[in-house]
């Protein structure tokens, strides 16, 4: 389903738009762009983690690579420095597919040749590969005549190392060490003692030493980003190879053999066809979707856990809840839900789940109210699919228990119940939901009280609770939860209703009521356990269909209010402040789809409508990170792609909504 023509793959600005990505299933990754070119600090071969998922180091930057036919001299590869591109490489590019790991064809004076790179599960190694394809000449010109008249073909590899944390840059120092041993088809550098060896596996004919540094790359997404963009990389040997037989580098953090490289592949390959098999996806959307879910699932500890977002974001808790369902049950692997909902049931502590585990420790960080309540909907989701009650009484329904008695004595950030049955949240200077941007001490959008979408996580976490205890037969805690349910409805109806906008407040506090039309209101219709009306879960489906539904997802705030930005750009301060103010989110088209099936049950139709929902997304493998989907995209057209290139929510949205139909 992923191919990139000719016309993409020479255009650098449309080859270097559009990013790749592997994973490890441990945290690491490797990613760049089609063109070749690195256009973020984040573009690696090989980015390690150290302490799965985490403790992510940048070792392997990328190769400078040439290819020679007898005495003439080709470069295959990118770069862009100050004024200049250099080289130009994709110019010779065929193509670029997914198949299923990332796959170049270059040709070059007729001659067709095939890189291909891919991460097996469970290490940090990265395998690359280069053959002269099929056939070796492109039928169309200077096929040789004759056996004597062969070419010579060499390829030569320079790997630039970069050996520094991945939200650092690297630049020239006296500091690393350049010595690197040499034995049979191995290589081993190691330039700092705070980081593992590289060990480089190859099958070149000679190794020569180099050691020069490279200066000056520049990264063009980090300049847009408004952070440094300039980076040195240590150039420490080249490997030298003959063409005649495929070339092969494995680059880890470990010894390997490049004899293994056939074996890796075929086992990855059988890996990932198992998961779509496994998933019983029907159509290359759908196909592709179980792939790229597939990259976000990591271990941690014994367990699992979810990496919210690439390049950057580690596991978070809110995230991991909301995009477990779509991740790991649309998926058909409920054994990794059951793993992700015990692993994160060890780290709750006053009755609150984790928000986020830090890249710099392991520390958890409790700032969030949601993140729990989403535990609740994901062990509902789960026992749903399975069946597995008997894994919920023994391991985790006292906790769930627990979790309801610390929200109605209190637990931290004034998160209580309120005298109303409501949910209260918050204190100055933090920020509790998923709106959570924040720039020093300032909250950009401070919904400090009960927002729209806790009370309706809330009620949606009692009525579980009343399912589960009827289940159990504790008909005396059933009833308890029942009623506090009931009271929360009641109250919900009567102080979040917006008679003059014909839909529910985003945040009631002491009196006041925030009229912004945002899309947290969904979730009172979407969520299995409603408070509404049919019509007014109607009515408020009308409106963000209205005001905030786009090909790609829900704006963050209506276009009418005077806080909406439409472009998510600029410095960190400017990206900040539009983060939540317009800005459309891909996942939450997850309960939009939820939510509108629910008011229109007119069959074909609404399944019409909600294939053309969708469709932008799908479009949307296209662009940006290639089989994935992004983050957030501007407000308004052409809604531009922007934020991390693989957001795991957005994601399991999508496929958790394709797998309900």
């Amino acid at each position: 389903m992923i191919h990139f023509p000719a016309e993409i793959c020479t255009n650098f600005e449309s080859s270097s738009g559009r990013e790749w990505l592997e994973t490890n299933g441990i945290g690491g990754y490797a990613s760049s762009t089609v063109s070749g070119a690195n256009t973020r600090r984040y573009h690696a071969l090989l980015t390690a983690a150290t302490r799965p998922p985490l403790g992510r180091v940048t070792m392997l930057s990328k190769f400078e690579e040439t290819l020679f036919i007898d005495d003439r001299a080709f470069e295959l590869s990118a770069n862009q420095f100050p004024g200049k591109i250099y080289p130009e490489g994709f110019k010779y590019l065929k193509s670029f597919r997914l198949d299923p790991f990332p796959v170049w064809t270059f040709e070059i004076e007729g001659l067709r040749l095939e890189k291909k790179i891919f991460m097996p599960a469970g290490a940090n190694t990265t395998i690359c590969q280069w053959s002269v394809a099929d056939g070796q000449w492109s039928v169309e010109n200077q096929k040789p005549k004759a056996e004597n008249q062969k070419p010579k073909i060499k390829l030569e590899l320079r790997p630039l190392l970069s050996f520094c944390d991945y939200h650092a840059l690297q630049h020239e120092n006296a500091g690393l060490d350049p010595a690197f041993e040499v034995s049979e088809k191995m290589v081993s550098i190691h330039p700092y003692n705070q980081f593992p060896s590289l060990y480089l596996a190859h099958n070149a004919e000679r190794v020569e030493q180099t050691g020069f540094w490279y200066r000056h790359f520049e990264y063009a997404v980090e300049l847009e980003r408004g952070f440094d963009f300039r980076e040195d990389l240590f150039q420490p040997f080249v490997l030298k190879f003959d063409l005649s037989a495929p070339v092969v580098v494995i680059a880890s953090t470990e010894k390997q053999n490049a004899d293994n490289a056939a074996g890796l592949e075929r086992s990855e390959i059988e890996r990932r066809a198992k998961l779509i098999d496994t998933a019983n996806a029907k159509d290359d959307f759908a196909r592709q979707l179980v792939l790229a879910a597939d990259q976000f699932i990591v271990r941690r500890g014994a367990g699992e856990t979810v990496i919210a977002g690439y390049h950057w974001f580690s596991d978070w808790g809110r995230d991991t809840m909301i995009a477990l369902n779509g991740l790991t049950l649309a998926t058909d692997r409920p054994e990794i839900a059951r793993s992700i909902l015990l692993e994160f049931s060890r780290h709750i502590s006053e009755g609150m789940l984790p928000n986020r585990f830090p890249d710099a420790g392991d520390e958890a960080e409790y700032n969030t109210v949601d993140a729990t309540l989403w535990y609740f909907e994901a062990l509902r989701a789960y026992v749903e699919k399975t069946g597995d009650y008997d894994f919920l009484a023994e391991h985790l329904y006292e906790k769930l228990i627990n979790v309801i008695i610390w929200h109605l004595q209190g637990t931290r950030y004034h998160i209580h119940v309120d005298t109303d049955g409501l949910l209260y949240a918050g204190e100055a200077k933090t920020q509790l939901t998923w709106m959570d941007a924040k720039i020093g001490d300032y909250v950009v959008t401070p919904r400090v009280g009960k927002p729209v979408e806790i009370q309706a996580l809330w009620y949606n976490a009692l009525k579980i609770m009343a399912n589960f205890a009827g289940k159990f037969g504790d008909d005396e805690d059933r009833k308890k939860y029942d009623s506090m349910a009931m009271t929360a409805r009641e109250t919900f109806n009567q102080v979040f209703w917006n008679e003059a906008e014909q839909c529910l407040f985003d945040v009631v506090e002491n009196g006041n009521r925030d009229a912004s039309v945002r899309p947290n209101q969904i979730f009172a219709v979407s969520l299995p356990h409603s408070m509404l009306s049919v019509g007014r879960a109607q009515k408020v489906v009308e409106k963000i269909e209205k005001e905030l539904l786009t090909p790609v997802g829900l704006r963050s705030l209506s276009p009418r209010d005077a806080g909406y930005r439409p472009i998510y750009t600029g410095s960190p301060l400017e990206r900040d402040s539009a983060y939540h103010q317009g800005t459309v989110w891909a996942w939450l088209i997850g309960p939009f789809v939820d939510a509108y099936r629910k008011v229109n049950l007119d069959g074909n139709k609404t399944d019409a409508r909600v294939e053309e929902i969708l469709s932008g997304l799908k479009t949307h493998l296209l662009e940006a990170g290639a089989g994935q989907i992004s983050e957030i995209f501007d407000a308004e057209a052409p809604h531009a792609p922007r934020g991390c290139i693989a957001q795991a929510w957005s994601v399991a949205e999508v496929l958790r909504v394709l797998k309900k139909d």
